[in-house]
């Protein structure tokens, strides 16, 4: 995947993204690969800001095109967020998709996991 420097991996789903600036917003930028299903659709990346106080911020998502990721294949993915991003926030990701093997109907499914800003 693209040299990025923030990452997560987990059995179906890898993500490396980057935050950018753009005044008082926050852009956080990224790329996906499918390491799971023979393909994956309707991917969804939501992220939710939560402030050093645990105080609940701006929630924003992503839809990923191509709606069909197959296996091994990357997506690109960006969010941006109305607030400043400072050290110690941490950003709620949360993402859902549509995996399948093929024939099988597909299973939804969904996973979240916490960030802290460096």
């Amino acid at each position: 995947m693209i040299d990025l420097p923030y990452r997560y991996a987990q059995f179906d789903l890898t993500l490396a993204w980057e935050v950018r600036h753009e005044g008082g917003a926050s852009v956080v930028e990224g790329v996906g690969m499918n390491v799971r299903y023979a393909f994956m659709e309707g991917i969804e990346i939501w992220i939710a800001v939560v402030d050093a106080a645990g105080k609940a911020g701006a929630r924003k998502a992503c839809f990923v095109i191509p709606r069909q990721v197959k296996q091994d294949q990357t997506f690109p993915f960006s969010v941006k967020l109305p607030d400043r991003l400072e050290q110690g926030m941490t950003l709620k990701f949360t993402y859902k998709y549509n995996g399948s093997d093929g024939g099988d109907g597909g299973m939804n499914w969904m996973q979240s996991f916490d960030w802290t800003v460096p």
